[in-house]
């Protein structure tokens, strides 16, 4: 009882205090996190920029010298070139795969279930079974891929060994696990009253029109969102890279995430890869305030008021 006591001292005597300390407790678990995993880690990395640091050694100012090293640095520029690529190509395509298949799995059919779960499943298999299962599918010898291409009679591709085919590989084992975003593309259709579909075949219009005028409109919140997941989550793009090809043949492959683990934990050069992780947040940054802007304006959200 004396301890209650005790306690009960320090709690707010208003019904509002008390309100706002159970509202701080339930939030105490993001906010330490945050914290801990992200704004102490993101404070280390930017002091690191300006150090170099094998972990062994301790830790050397040397000013901007990663940012010069950057510059002259010719990996950094592939990287950064092959990581655009990768993003222009799969996040576009990604888009329109999802809505398309979602369009498609929208309706009220027997079984529709099924189809949705089959469709769901690539996007939540563990990234390094991904990894196995398509390094085994573009093998040269007994892949499936040239199993199939052999089939119509075309030739083998050494889909993993020519730097022509390495990245459009990589960018179709991301366009399989597309069906995280058909999930919410279908969500967001769902969501749409069947009412304006009626009105709008009440005077005549066809599906293309109704399509463009109503579905397209009115899912674009979706569809924003989900580009800037999609940028943000090519410009990470690590697992399949790494575990596949390791960035070869002839760096066709090097992703940015790649090159800054490469720095960090293969060449100990804790405090470029430091540098290239801050580049890469800026970059992403500029990205999405880009898109905000110029995609963003065109999003149609419903009227508030």
């Amino acid at each position: 009882m004396m301890g209650t006591h005790w306690f009960e001292r320090f709690l707010p005597r208003t019904l509002a205090g008390r309100r706002t300390l159970t509202g701080y407790i339930f939030i105490s678990p993001f906010i330490l996190g945050f914290l801990l995993w992200f704004l102490v880690p993101a404070g280390v990395a930017l002091w690191l920029t300006v150090h170099d640091w094998n972990l062994i050694a301790p830790p050397k100012y040397v000013g901007a010298k990663h940012l010069v090293s950057m510059w002259e640095d010719d990996r950094f520029w592939t990287s950064l070139s092959v990581t655009t690529t990768y993003t222009l190509v799969s996040v576009p395509v990604g888009l329109v795969l999802g809505f398309g298949l979602a369009l498609l799995l929208n309706t009220k059919i027997r079984g529709i279930s099924l189809f949705r779960t089959i469709y769901y499943l690539p996007s939540i298999v563990p990234a390094v079974a991904n990894a196995v299962l398509w390094a085994w599918i573009f093998n040269t010898e007994y892949g499936l891929a040239n199993v199939a291409l052999r089939a119509l009679g075309l030739p083998k591709i050494a889909w993993l060994q020519q730097p022509e085919w390495a990245l459009p590989a990589l960018i179709l084992v991301a366009l399989w696990g597309f069906g995280s975003g058909m999930v919410i593309y279908l969500a967001g259709l769902q969501g749409i009253p069947d009412v304006f579909y009626e009105a709008a075949e009440i005077d005549g219009a066809g599906r293309l029109a109704r399509l463009r005028h109503i579905t397209i409109p009115l899912v674009s919140p979706v569809i924003f969102f989900n580009l800037i997941i999609g940028i943000i989550g090519s410009f990470q793009v690590f697992t399949i890279a790494r575990l596949v090809t390791n960035g070869g043949p002839q760096n066709a492959t090097l992703v940015y995430v790649l090159y800054m683990y490469q720095n960090a934990f293969q060449n100990l050069k804790m405090g470029y890869a430091a540098a290239l992780a801050w580049v890469l947040f800026l970059v992403v940054v500029g990205l999405t305030l880009f898109v905000f802007k110029y995609v963003g304006s065109r999003v149609h959200y419903e009227d508030a008021h």
